[in-house]
């Protein structure tokens, strides 16, 4: 993850590991994506997770509040699909712009004041071509993700310009035991509900940063541990 402030040079800030549970269901003619995705920042020497950090922009040291967003779900659209020599390269681009649900808080406006929240998030997915055919999921897959967006709320960061670019590459698992040891050691011993992808299309709205943030900003404040403890559980469905 890179920090690209005005009137200064690039920042490596952190590393990030993470993993997205999903379920693709369907529903009449249409077919949704319902999944939970859970993302740490890491030291980018010792590669462990971290609980603080201090801001070198503006000296204060703030709780890290990693990635924890319970519950994700779209509708799947069709997408172009390219294939070259047996492989299939499916490409996402996700423009985002909305009003920034912090702004209008004036006890949150402080850590995200732009009224519109503005950023991008681009998949490459990679798979057998014949696999396709033959569904109803794939063997293999491989994955490049990229995000561009403004400072995170728990940055502090005000109204200083500048965007974070989050560079990662991945693949598909079949079992949580493939998983890095450091997303294990967090999902078993503080967010077991991220085991389990939702069994259902959920009643509920997505979860991002910026409203895991308002959620949570008491525990914030209190320099809380982060992700906050999320149980296993059975939640309603649509």
């Amino acid at each position: 993850m890179f920090a690209f402030a005005i009137g200064g040079p690039p920042r490596e800030l952190f590393g990030v590991t993470g993993m997205n549970i999903a379920r693709c269901l369907r529903d009449g003619d249409r077919w949704y994506l319902t999944s939970r995705e859970l993302m740490l920042y890491l030291d980018p020497t010792t590669r462990e997770p971290i609980s603080s950090w201090t801001n070198p922009w503006t000296g204060a040291t703030v709780p890290v509040m990693h990635v924890a967003n319970s519950l994700v779900q779209n509708e799947l659209r069709r997408v172009p699909i390219s294939i070259v020599d047996g492989t299939a390269t499916i490409s996402i681009d996700v423009p985002l712009q909305y009003p920034n649900p912090l702004a209008s808080d004036s006890a949150l406006r402080q850590f995200s004041p732009m009224p519109r929240y503005e950023a991008g998030e681009f998949f490459t997915l990679s798979a057998p071509a014949a696999a396709l055919a033959t569904g109803p999921t794939v063997p293999t897959l491989q994955l490049v993700w990229y995000r561009v967006g403004p400072w995170l709320p728990w940055m502090a960061m005000g109204e200083r310009p500048g965007t974070l670019i989050y560079s990662a590459r991945g693949r598909k698992l079949f079992d949580a035991a493939e998983l890095p040891e450091v997303l294990q050691r967090v999902i078993d011993e503080t967010v077991p509900v991220y085991r389990h992808a939702p069994r259902c299309r959920i009643a509920g709205h997505n979860v991002t940063s910026w409203t895991y943030f308002a959620d949570h900003v008491a525990a914030y404040l209190a320099k809380d541990s982060f992700p906050v403890p999320e149980p296993e559980r059975d939640d309603a469905c649509i």
